[in-house]
């Protein structure tokens, strides 16, 4: 595709009238009830992905003191997810050959894998470290399946003024799924203290910590469990008539799909846009709980900030997803404002962090509200990068498009986690790299020349 847009004879479907001498009868296309089970198996089985990625930020205080966790430890299991992205040509390579069970299958198993390893009553701290680090690099594997396949679902399944609202739903619920850790872990899990009284008898606070971080690895094993045992039984690859021309129309194979996006300007401009605030935002919300400790934020308070400020841009992402698909071709519009309210966000939280410079009052309502709207801006443009996407290098397959912006950026997420094992004492320049970010990212888009080439098939082919 280059920097232009699609030809002719790309956007052609691939389904064509049953009686083509008289050419009056259009395709017929339809929609499936039991796409709303489809989407909600794929939405849960993200949220469990984002829930168990997402376990030991939160509670990071209470790990060092139970397992002699160090930050870098913390950071280094945060980190594993974006390290499971290594492999995403292959992953990419089985959703585009073999369809989205396949694909589902394989990713959810490894999540069951991981959360089994992680779960396992060893008792000797050495092999539980490891097995603990193995469970999180089985889960991030999970990652590049489960980050990249929202837009081929909605594509699939979907009719076109429905696809950006079943995107975003795809594509948010891991982000739920990281916001609930924020809140199970905290209240589940408690903070460390010298000693706990417990039925007037004197415990260990380590040991009753161990105990409640088992409690939570268990039930996370048991629900990602039960997911995998209702995917083995019921998720189809595709419904049998598909939902919309675009859905039926020839794609490019994958080889020339990798070429065609490596080659397109325009698409790597607004992958950058994409991949360097998501994946900063991804790292800062990991560790959360570290960059707020210095503001005298305890950790059942930053688990809150960080459960508001996902949650709000996955309800704001959603809401702004069925306004697009209501009112189409405004994508850059929607994203411009959603990158300068992030830029002015992120710019209010890390000066007020700086209060003994700037300051600036930093009390408990303005840190919540800055980071709160951090979340929601950042956040909620996802799904709305997504369709983007999608319409740029439309007829890319969805599932190798997404694909190769979620691994940029959870390249940025592992190059910052990386940096942020060296340097993890003083962490105020995550807070300016990530508006740095923001502000970088509203550049690339205020000069992005968008096209629909997706949207032109479904509008002007017949169907």
């Amino acid at each position: 595709m280059g920097g232009g847009p699609s030809t002719e004879a790309e956007r052609e479907p691939l389904l064509v009238p049953s009686h083509p001498e008289t050419n009056t009868q259009p395709v017929f296309s339809r929609v499936y009830g039991r796409r709303w089970l489809v989407l909600t198996l794929f939405s849960l089985v993200a949220f469990m992905q984002g829930m168990v990625w997402n376990t030991w930020g939160p509670i990071q205080n209470s790990a060092m003191k139970a397992y002699e966790f160090s930050k870098s430890d913390i950071a280094i299991l945060v980190l594993w997810g974006p390290v499971g992205f290594i492999p995403w040509l292959l992953f990419m390579w089985l959703m585009d050959k073999k369809g989205l069970r396949s694909s589902l299958l394989l990713a959810t198993f490894f999540m069951l894998l991981g959360a089994g390893l992680r779960s396992a009553p060893l008792g000797t701290p050495v092999l539980r470290r490891w097995l603990i680090h193995g469970g999180q690099l089985l889960n991030g594997l999970a990652g590049p399946t489960i980050m990249s396949a929202g837009p081929l679902l909605s594509t699939t399944w979907f009719a076109p003024d429905q696809r950006a609202t079943a995107t975003a739903i795809a594509s948010l619920f891991g982000y739920l799924g990281a916001a609930m850790s924020f809140v199970v872990g905290p209240l589940l899990v408690p903070a460390p203290n010298d000693t706990l009284v417990v039925n007037k008898e004197v415990v260990s606070t380590d040991d009753n910590i161990r105990e409640r971080i088992q409690l939570v690895l268990y039930a996370e094993f048991g629900a990602i469990a039960v997911l995998f045992g209702v995917v083995l039984l019921y998720f189809p690859s595709r419904p049998p008539i598909p939902p919309s021309v675009a859905a039926a129309s020839q794609r490019l194979s994958y080889r020339s799909s990798i070429c065609r996006l490596l080659s397109n300007v325009r698409f790597l401009m607004i992958a950058l846009a994409y991949a360097v605030p998501t994946g900063v935002m991804s790292g800062w919300a990991g560790v959360l709980d570290m960059i707020l400790t210095p503001a005298n934020v305890s950790q059942v308070d930053a688990g809150w900030i960080g459960f508001w400020s996902i949650v709000g841009g996955c309800v704001f992402g959603i809401a702004m997803a069925r306004f697009a698909d209501s009112i189409r071709g405004m994508l850059k519009l929607i994203l411009v404002l959603m990158m300068a309210g992030a830029s002015l966000a992120s710019t209010w939280f890390t000066l007020t962090c700086l209060t003994r410079l700037t300051h600036l009052p930093s009390t408990a309502a303005t840190l919540y509200t800055a980071c709160i709207l951090v979340g929601i801006f950042i956040n909620s443009s996802v799904p709305i990068f997504f369709e983007l996407f999608i319409e740029t290098v439309y007829p890319v397959p969805e599932g190798i498009t997404c694909g190769v912006v979620t691994f940029l950026g959870n390249l940025v997420t592992g190059l910052l986690l990386f940096f942020l094992t060296f340097y993890c004492t003083d962490l105020s320049w995550l807070n300016w790299c990530l508006t740095g970010s923001c502000l970088l990212s509203l550049l690339l888009i205020l000069f992005f020349r968008e096209s629909y080439d997706r949207l032109y098939l479904d509008v002007f082919v017949s169907v």
